[in-house]
């Protein structure tokens, strides 16, 4: 083994330590600015119905920490990514709005009182759903190293198909997993209106499915026979 070999060993895990933890914080800072969104929206720190919404986003951050892979974190984590595709970056910018969008609605609803009283069992149905789709979303995670927040092929990995884990079923169950926590999100906090930006944030990822499919059967190498054999994009049956 060359001396190289050996110093460059440390310093790699070293890196992609530092990695792992720039990615923790990166998402332990979205979640406390959802929550900011939603308290001062609100006007209410005694809001139940939030604190339980933060307690099973906490606790998935938590499962998150132990199952996903450390590439796929690193990935994700990654401000600057070569090989972006120019309309993800446009997409990108609706999904976030939509994705802001539903607590800042769902606490001005709590405010004013939009919506009528939701029954007990639709809050709890909404934090079960969120957990569903949410666990979903890390299946996916855990089932494809390649899973990233942009659309790009990842040549510097020798990116290739993921099709184990819920890729058998759907080509993009991270997506799904992603909707039905939106969706989720709006039930629980009791918030009918919340529903409008899910729908919108929900029509982002439609068109962002469609694109990123295309550029997935034009540019990944076996991406083609892959879509041959699971027929369906998000929903089975349907698309």
């Amino acid at each position: 083994m060359s001396t190289n070999t050996v110093v460059n060993q440390p310093n790699d895990q070293s890196d992609m330590r530092s990695k792992i933890v720039k990615r923790g914080l990166q998402v332990v800072i979205q979640l406390l600015i959802l929550m900011v969104l939603l308290f001062i929206s609100a006007g209410d720190l005694g809001w139940v119905w939030a604190w339980a919404y933060f307690g099973v986003g906490a606790g998935i951050l938590i499962v998150n920490m132990f199952v996903l892979p450390r590439e796929v974190i690193v990935e994700r984590g990654q401000a600057r990514k070569e090989g972006v595709k120019d309309w993800d970056k446009v997409v990108s910018v609706f999904t976030a709005i939509a994705a802001l969008g539903v607590p800042i609605v769902a606490g001005l609803d709590e405010r004013w009182g939009w919506s009528p009283q939701l029954a007990l069992t639709v809050h709890i149905a909404g934090l079960i759903f969120i957990a569903l789709g949410q666990g979903l979303f890390t299946w996916a995670m855990t089932a494809n190293k390649f899973f990233s927040t942009m659309v790009r092929i990842q040549e510097e990995r020798e990116h290739a198909v993921a099709s184990s884990g819920p890729y058998r079923y759907v080509r993009h169950p991270g997506y799904v997993g992603y909707i039905t926590a939106a969706f989720a999100t709006a039930l629980a906090l009791g918030s009918l209106w919340a529903l409008v930006p899910a729908g919108l944030g929900m029509c982002a990822f439609v068109v962002r499915t469609a694109l990123e499919d295309r550029t997935l059967q034009e540019e990944l190498a076996g991406y083609k026979e892959y879509a041959q054999r699971v027929r369906y994009r998000l929903l089975p049956g349907v698309w």
